[in-house]
């Protein structure tokens, strides 16, 4: 089997795990703006990860506007948030948005893996800055008691770095990746 890598990473914790798994898969890797479809077509496992921004997975449309090219293969998908991908809601939510941007045929053919990045918010885009301000003001409105432990620690880490990322999560989309 031969297997590809593809990435779209805003701030590099996405960047980060693609690199991990084409160690661990010994394979190419490209950022998913530079990727050429004879490159996709060149490849038996195509793995695309991405950063989840509004619930959508970042350059998902490496996957999406190459269907009718790779839907023959075996693609596997991976996000890369701040959500705890070990928490079921959390993993729904994410699925669900991704979900949008899929046919229900690439749905059903498609493997999806969830890990947790990081973020520095000196780092951040005006607009995602913009974002996670609402955010905090939200989750401010319902009083801090009444908040899920998660919420808590993003309102206690909030204008800091924080750096969730785990090498050691991809194993199962490396066991998963050998195992086709």
């Amino acid at each position: 089997m031969k297997y590809l890598v593809t990435y779209s990473s805003k701030y590099g914790s996405t960047k980060k795990y693609a690199q991990w798994i084409a160690e661990e898969l010994n394979c190419p890797i490209f950022e998913a703006t530079k990727i050429k479809k004879s490159d996709l077509a060149d490849n038996d496992v195509i793995i695309h990860g991405g950063g989840l921004y509004a619930g959508g997975l970042s350059k998902i449309s490496v996957v999406t506007k190459n269907w009718n090219k790779i839907s023959d293969k075996k693609v596997v998908l991976f996000s890369c948030g701040l959500a705890n991908p070990t928490n079921q809601e959390n993993i729904t939510s994410i699925e669900k948005g991704i979900g949008r941007s899929l046919s229900p045929e690439m749905q059903e053919k498609i493997k999806q893996f969830h890990f947790r990045g990081g973020i520095n918010y000196s780092k951040l885009t005006f607009i995602h800055t913009m974002m996670m301000n609402m955010l905090k003001k939200m989750l401010l409105k319902n009083g801090y008691d009444k908040l899920r432990q998660e919420d808590k620690e993003f309102l206690d880490t909030f204008g800091k770095q924080v750096d969730f990322t785990d090498k050691s999560t991809i194993t199962p989309l490396i066991d998963y990746v050998k195992s086709l």
